[in-house]
Parts: C-alpha cells; sequence; structure tokens
C-alpha cells in the first residue's frame, strides 16, 4: 500500500500498520504504478481527494492509458484537511467525473462508504478489484470528521 502525505497515512501507526510506503504529496499513484510495471501484485494505493487534485491526476492518467494493473483507492472526505478544512476541488461526483475523464472505465470507479456497518460490503468490494487485472479506482466517500466537531 502506496500512500501520500495526508490524515490517512496515520493508517501506517498501530493497529492498522496499512502502509508501506510514503514519500511527498502526489506519489502514491506513481510508485504503486512503478511497483505494477515491475510485476509486482496486489498493488494498490492511497490518496486523498484534494492531494489527488494537486498531483495525483498526471499519473492516474498514465495509468489509464496503459491499464496498469493497480488499484487506487481516493478517500474523498470533501476538504483540504491536513491543512485547515479548505474546499477540495475534486470531490463528490466530479471527483467520479474526474477519474473517468482520466480514462478510467466506469465499472472500474466504484465507491464505497467507509462505515463500521458497511465493513463486509466494502470488503468485498475492494477484493473485487484487486483480482481484477487492470486499473481500478475505489472512492471512499464519508465527509471529514473534523469538520464535526
Amino acid at each position: 500500500m502506496f500512500s501520500d502525505i495526508g490524515c490517512y497515512t496515520l493508517g501506517f501507526y498501530s493497529p492498522f500498520e496499512a502502509i508501506d510506503s510514503c514519500l511527498d504529496m502526489g506519489a502514491s499513484i506513481s510508485m504503486a504504478k512503478g511497483a505494477a510495471d515491475a510485476g509486482m501484485h496486489p498493488v494498490l494505493c492511497v490518496i486523498g481527494d484534494s492531494t489527488f487534485g494537486h498531483s495525483g491526476m498526471t499519473p492516474l492518467l498514465t495509468a489509464a492509458h496503459e491499464d496498469t494493473n493497480m488499484v487506487v483507492v481516493i478517500v474523498d472526505n470533501g476538504t483540504v484537511a491536513m491543512t485547515g478544512t479548505q474546499e477540495s476541488l475534486c470531490t463528490g461526483e466530479r471527483l467520479v467525473e474526474i477519474a473517468a475523464g482520466l480514462g478510467v472505465p466506469r465499472e472500474r470507479i466504484r465507491r464505497i462508504q467507509p462505515l463500521p456497518k458497511n465493513v463486509e460490503q466494502n470488503a468485498r468490494i475492494i477484493e473485487q478489484e484487486v483480482e481484477y487485472h487492470g486499473l481500478s479506482v475505489i472512492i471512499g466517500q464519508r465527509p471529514c470528521l473534523e469538520l464535526k466537531i
């Protein structure tokens, strides 16, 4: 699991220990593509909605063009949470349209709602996309918890 800098990078810590590599803003998709091109499988990466808007579109465009065998997870919390909760430009339906516009097939753009009650359904979707040979995007949509405080 390749990651970017963002709140989701906290998944590195116990009890999750889910992040294998975190370099800089926007590197997750590029690193995952390189690993997939080198034959690694499964390859997943995670990027936030605002980081995707700043620096994730270019590597996704290349991955879509080459149908790279990897899963891109975009955490859509609707805000630039890490730097003060500014408005994100790549959120909601717009995020789906951007991914499709970059060449990701619509049937490979899956949405999940990361809530405890959806764990089993979300796990099935993730497993399906990992088993798929080619590029997949999973968008986890849930409002930022910081906005509720």
